[in-house]
């Protein structure tokens, strides 16, 4: 197996593993569907519950049965091809870019699967700003781990440039 993959698996596997221990310690174990909130450090850290059943934001979310295994395929796709990817890459920070997204996309299609929605779940509000979206440890990772990929992408490997 190529070094690119191994490290992006090493990173995510335990993305998608806390992921999935945050969702069911709060969503399940603190029995947040059916409380619906809890304040842990209020207004700067909430636990709200959202059934996303669309993508970030609950965007595209609508009702049709279909709906939850597109995304589920999706996600998988995604998954793959960033694998696939993954095995050019040389050192630890694309690779690493590569598994946060794995790791949450793979959280993500898992509740899809067992819930048919994910659960987001932490909200977070400061300064005045009351934020009415809520996320999971996915989100967080699949977000990280985009950024990476577009801010270093290209750039890893090349050599620094000298000064004249």
């Amino acid at each position: 197996m190529a070094p690119g993959l191994i490290r992006a698996l090493i990173v995510a596997l335990p993305v998608f593993l806390v992921d999935q221990l945050s969702k069911y310690l709060v969503v399940v174990g603190m029995n947040l569907d059916a409380v619906g909130r809890i304040e842990v450090a209020p207004p700067y850290l909430v636990f709200q519950m959202a059934w996303n059943r669309g993508v970030n934001f609950g965007l595209m979310s609508n009702d049709s049965a279909l709906g939850p295994w597109l995304l589920v395929a999706l996600s998988v796709a995604v998954s793959v091809a960033l694998a696939v990817w993954s095995r050019r890459m040389r050192g630890w920070l694309l690779p690493a870019g590569v598994g946060l997204v794995i790791g949450g996309a793979l959280g993500n299609a898992i509740d899809r699967v067992l819930w048919g929605a994910v659960a987001d779940f932490i909200n977070t509000s400061c300064c005045g700003f009351t934020s009415p979206w809520s996320f999971n440890v996915a989100d967080i990772a699949i977000f990280a781990g985009a950024g990476v990929l577009i801010v270093f992408s290209g750039r890893e490997g090349k050599p620094a440039k000298r000064g004249r």
